[in-house]
């Protein structure tokens, strides 16, 4: 599984990845987080990191890590897989003041969600279409829980990220500083930047996830956040759910999907459509995520630094098809969708592991290290 996730990051121009711990097993121990170190050093041409995941009783574990070669701890607010929903209010608080590292959350309030989705269970019953995901999964939910987390960053002088923003609300939270200033930063991911709450209709399932995709407005206020430099970078949270994980109504199909490879040529879409300057990508996707997580000598084009480069043919359209979908789940919700550029080439550490359809299964791949 992490040799197709990099092989298919590679494919799309995406030279390193972080993972998150809410795989089977759960990443919330020692033992599992190296096991996950070790299968990537044999098998991953892209380079990679991993998060280790909070849970109620891992306090000590999270604390024992070397966060100069791990990016930080992964909090979810918000239900997840197994033991990966942190509630206890004790457990937070001492998360917050003694993990020394950079704490990612996963941001909705468990218990609205479930007040709303019994509401309208009991009004409409137990069959709701997906369209009920954004009423479920509402922004109030969001911002409740961010809130919450930025509130408690601000008393404990926590680093906190906030992942896949997506309301217009929780940017009220956010500061309007330079990067390098900030102890609270936060992101947005690609299919929030692009879908919005009209295309259920069309995609169903396949643009489920969480957080929920939601309004024109909300997607419009994100554009503008990323472009102002307010979000500080551009990511994917890719869940390759199996199309039959998919199937089934909004309560039950599974919300996630592949987006690795699509992720630079949807944001460069949105540069030919005006949405953003070729800067401002370049700045989302490489230049501050490595300035923000402190990875050392990457995300730019310099002396010294590891050769991690994507050569893009701008000018050369690119259908997406089943058969050049490369993640193992075998689908993607671009799929019949024209991008109008191709990626070329990928380079990681001066190798070449894409070129033209065809990735080099060379494990060129190393551990990213963090300046922290």
């Amino acid at each position: 599984e992490k040799s197709n996730k990099a092989r298919t990051a590679v494919a799309g121009g995406v030279t390193s990845f972080m993972d998150m711990p809410n795989t089977k097993p759960p990443t919330v121990s020692l033992e599992a987080l190296e096991a996950k170190y070790s299968r990537a050093a044999e098998v991953s041409p892209a380079n990679y990191a991993f998060f280790i995941g909070a849970t109620n009783d891992n306090l000590d574990t999270l604390k024992s890590v070397d966060y100069t070669r791990t990016p930080g701890v992964k909090l979810f607010l918000g239900s997840s897989t197994g033991n990966m929903l942190v509630d206890n209010k004790d457990t937070l608080k001492r998360i917050f003041t003694e993990v020394p590292a950079l704490i990612a959350i996963h941001s909705e309030d468990e218990a609205l969600i479930r007040r709303n989705r019994e509401f309208y269970i009991s009004r409409y019953g137990d069959n709701l279409p997906v369209t009920y995901h954004p009423l479920i999964r509402s922004n109030e939910a969001c911002y409740k829980s961010t809130l919450r987390a930025v509130e408690m960053a601000r008393r404990y002088g926590t680093r906190l990220h906030i992942l896949h923003l997506s309301t217009a609300k929780e940017l009220e939270l956010l500061d309007a500083c330079p990067l390098s200033e900030k102890r609270i930063t936060s992101e947005v991911c690609v299919h929030h930047l692009w879908f919005t709450d009209d295309d259920y209709s069309r995609l169903g399932n396949l643009i489920k996830w969480n957080p929920a995709i939601k309004t024109w407005q909300d997607r419009g206020a994100l554009r503008e956040a990323v472009a102002s430099g307010l979000v500080d970078i551009v990511a994917t949270d890719h869940a390759p759910h199996l199309l039959s994980e998919k199937q089934g109504n909004c309560l039950t199909a599974a919300s996630g999907g592949p987006l690795v490879q699509h992720s630079l040529q949807t944001m460069l879409e949105l540069v030919d459509q005006k949405v953003f300057t070729i800067e401002t990508v370049v700045d989302a996707m490489c230049h501050r995520p490595a300035e923000l997580f402190h990875i050392d000598r990457r995300g730019y084009i310099r002396k010294g630094y590891y050769a991690d480069l994507v050569v893009i043919d701008r000018c050369v359209p690119y259908t997406v098809r089943q058969e050049n979908i490369l993640s193992k789940c075998g689908w993607s919700p671009f799929e019949g969708y024209t991008f109008h550029n191709t990626i070329h080439r990928t380079y990681v550490n001066g190798v070449m592991v894409y070129d033209q359809g065809t990735v080099n299964p060379s494990p060129a791949g190393e551990r990213l290290i963090f300046n922290n």
